[in-house]
């Protein structure tokens, strides 16, 4: 059985990379009867939860209450006290198969959302209507409260107005037009409200049941499965880019390597797409709308462009355009890479190797490309190369098959255990590294991140646990330590994806929540709390097992001695040293200084949006890109040669990480 344990897998996230093929006829609509049978199943297969307790029902209103009112401004405070205690019976009801209760929720949604539509309608159509610059909104909904009165409400609502005015406005869009399009786009707002099916309904209650149990178990209606289906398929053509939809926005999970959008180094996690223009179209305001509308919207075929509004939450608030023409995704982009860097340090010079490795790819067939047999490749090639070091660069990595990750960090141990997975009935399997033969003996350093999840801690929680790399990188990576299983249904219902396992490292902890510890933590700008496990909705709280480390220089677990291991163990004194001369670095490092800067920014801001310091970046950014533009252009005209070497020139981390595993060859041997 193959294991998938990627981050942008393991999420309800759309990849996207081509145009959807005609949906098959529904059979078997989802009907109210059938969700107290879907639910059980989840309760089934779960790793946590087998029966409703007060806490999944607290979970449960919850994100019913976040699924209603995302935005927090179609009910006050006291309103939202009453539906908490409505949805609570609404549970109840649904259990015995009786919807009607939930079909009255909905009806008052659209009430609502009338009433919205109504009130932009007046506040746009106020004679006096400008906009107002010097407004400051909490762009996550989390961070504020819901409005007491409607005094409150209407205040709300204005400074949502005068946002989602400044993004027209800044496409050079006239003033009546913007009002125009931002009227009619509360007008959709309420129809498609007014349009939802009764299956719609039944679909929307069961992904938030399931989306209480754990960020990652999620109701795939049918055409969710089929956008589901397209996007595990990297061969499509599109963008190259995986969302997940947050309190209204569409936001960047992962960029693919090898994509369209990556080629471009633009977009980056936790983007917000806002608007969506097609070749010469007008933007499409996105906010709120449905993920797989926006998914449709961003897809197409290949040699065609798209045009995205990105808003951007950094040191300041940010947001951009950009236009990215749809491809093939490269599969070869994403294939792992080797490359030699010379570094020298304390007079002497030495040949290092960079292994990067993007994905834990592999076909399911026998003749298909595997990420294993390339890193098998390039681990001889730089053996054969004489490096005196290596370094094995996860820093993108978001993960991929299990068993191949498994196959990897076994080609730098003397066998032993990797991985071991807990499935819901805590039966323990520990998955070996089958080959006891070494493919790289050397000094070795792992470069993580915050991006870097599952199958990717796998590899470098296992090589830390054995004490066979230095990990350099954020100071801990995602934190994703749970299995994904996906129960397909009869035709026309879709599919359940729920949380059935975790994986522990051979330390015995798991990698949920707190990830793979850096030795030698570096400054990097994905180090807030945006990215990580441990801040997501109701994500698993982390276990341990007996640790299962077979061979190791230290520790109660013992079996041979370092003499017997082909390799130079890392030691606690080792790390120390390490750190203490990296750090020297980093300290003065004016690219680390700016890095410590933006994220201090980034946490005084808090998630605050300042509409004239918006705009004013706008128009920087415009500039800046034009200059940028036009040096790139002659610069590539006069000297091609240096632009291809400048691509290739290493990050500040991957400098950092080399010089650490320069500072390492010369402490071991």
């Amino acid at each position: 059985m193959k294991w998938t344990l990627a981050l942008w897998f393991s999420t309800f996230v759309l990849c996207l990379l081509g145009a959807t093929s005609q949906a098959a006829p529904t059979e078997q609509p989802l009907t109210c009867e059938r969700i107290p049978e879907l639910t059980r199943t989840y309760l089934h297969k779960h790793i946590r939860f087998h029966y409703v307790n007060d806490d999944l029902r607290q979970r449960l209103v919850d994100t019913y209450v976040k699924r209603i009112d995302g935005s927090r401004s179609l009910y006050r405070s006291g309103e939202v006290d009453g539906l908490r205690q409505q949805l609570r019976g609404v549970m109840q009801d649904v259990r015995q198969g009786d919807c009607t209760s939930l079909m009255a929720v909905y009806a008052d949604q659209v009430n609502r959302y009338e009433a919205m539509e109504e009130m932009v309608r007046m506040i746009l159509n106020d004679p006096g209507y400008e906009l107002d610059t010097e407004a400051i909104l909490i762009i996550d909904p989390d961070k504020r409260a819901w409005p007491k009165d409607a005094a409150g409400q209407k205040e709300l609502v204005t400074k949502l107005v005068h946002f989602q005015m400044s993004n027209y406005l800044s496409s050079d869009m006239e003033i009546k037009e913007a009002k125009e399009k931002l009227i009619h786009r509360y007008e959709l707002n309420t129809k498609r409200a007014r349009d939802r099916t009764e299956e719609d309904i039944y679909a929307a209650y069961l992904d938030a049941f399931a989306s209480a149990l754990d960020p990652h178990s999620n109701y795939l209606s049918s055409d969710v499965l089929e956008d589901f289906q397209i996007s595990m398929q990297l061969s499509l053509e599109g963008i190259g880019v995986a969302l997940s939809s947050r309190e209204g926005y569409s936001v960047v999970e992962k960029v693919i390597p090898g994509g369209a959008a990556d080629k471009l180094d633009v977009l980056r996690p936790n983007d917000k797409i806002i608007a969506v223009a097609q070749e010469e179209g007008e933007p499409v305001d996105i906010i709120d709308m449905e993920l797989r509308d926006v998914v449709r919207l961003i897809r197409g075929e290949r040699g065609t462009t798209v045009h995205l509004t990105v808003l951007r939450q950094d040191e300041t608030s940010e947001r951009f355009r950009v236009s990215i023409v749809r491809d093939k995704i490269n599969l070869e982009e994403q294939a792992a890479k080797l490359r030699f860097e010379n570094m020298e340090v304390d007079g002497q010079t030495m040949k290092l190797a960079i292994l990067e490795l993007p994905s834990f790819y592999g076909g399911r067939s026998p003749g298909e490309r595997q990420s294993s047999d390339d890193v098998a490749r390039l681990l001889k090639e730089a053996k054969e190369a004489k490096a005196d070091g290596l370094l094995l660069d996860l820093s993108r990595n978001g993960g991929g098959l299990l068993e191949t990750s498994v196959d990897i960090a076994g080609y730098f141990l003397e066998g032993g255990g990797v991985v071991a997975v807990k499935d819901t009935f805590s039966k323990v399997q520990v998955l070996r590294d089958r080959n006891e033969e070494i493919a790289w003996d050397g000094p070795l350093v792992v470069l993580t991140s915050r991006v870097s999840a599952s199958a990717s801690e796998i590899v470098a929680g296992a090589l830390k646990d054995y004490n066979r790399a230095v990990v350099v990188g954020d100071d801990h990576t995602f934190g994703k330590g749970t299995v994904q299983s996906m129960v397909p249904l009869p035709e026309g219902l879709g599919a359940l994806k729920v949380t059935t396992a975790l994986f522990f490292r051979p330390g015995g902890k798991s990698t949920q929540h707190d990830g793979v510890g850096a030795d030698v933590v570096l400054p990097s700008v994905f180090a807030t709390d945006d990215f990580g496990e441990a801040h997501q909705t109701y994500s698993l709280p982390g276990q341990a097992i007996q640790p299962f480390i077979e061979k190791t220089p230290k520790g109660p677990t013992l079996v041979s001695s370092p003499a017997e291991l082909a390799w130079q163990p890392v030691t606690d004194d080792l790390l120390i040293e390490l750190a203490r001369r990296s750090q020297g670095r980093i300290s003065e490092s004016e690219e680390f200084a700016e890095v410590r800067e933006r994220l201090a920014k980034v946490e005084e801001r808090n998630g605050v949006v300042h509409l004239a310091e918006l705009m004013k970046e706008q128009d920087e950014e415009s500039e800046q890109e034009k200059k940028e533009t036009q040096a790139e252009t002659t610069k590539t005209e006069t000297d091609p040669e240096s632009t291809a070497k400048e691509e290739e020139k290493p990050t500040p981390q991957q400098l950092e990480a080399l010089l650490i595993l320069a500072d390492l060859v010369i402490l071991t041997t």
